[in-house]
């Protein structure tokens, strides 16, 4: 699989943030996989819900699953490396003062929403 590295960075991001911030699936891993990866939609989706199995439930899962919509591997890969960065986000997140914290989150809510808004050509 070429596009191991890639997963990688994307997990250990969505860890991160995760930990930090409270976001990951839809906010990161989501537009990760379909813009980075270009992988079509229902599939990034699908691969997104397989990471987040637990919280999520297996029902919608299954259901992307059987649809052929879902990359087991690149889930596994994922998976394990937002376990590893959100304990990484968690950490730094206690380092910091709560008015760092909310800048942050701020400035990066701003830069999705930019992001959002200008289709990626910013």
């Amino acid at each position: 699989m070429e596009y191991v590295v890639p997963l990688i960075l994307i997990g250990l991001i969505a860890g991160i943030s995760s930990g930090l911030f409270g976001i990951g699936g839809g906010v990161l891993i989501v537009p990760a996989l379909v813009f980075l990866l270009k992988f079509p939609i229902h599939r990034a989706i699908g691969t997104s819900l397989a990471i987040l199995l637990p919280p999520i439930g297996a029902a919608a899962v299954f259901a992307y699953y059987r649809a052929g919509n879902v990359d087991l591997k690149a889930a596994a890969i994922i998976a394990v490396t937002v376990f590893a960065g959100a304990w990484l986000g968690a950490q730094l997140a206690g380092r910091l003062d709560a008015h760092v914290m909310r800048t942050l989150f701020g400035l990066f809510l701003i830069a999705l929403g930019c992001y959002t808004l200008f289709n990626g050509k910013i």
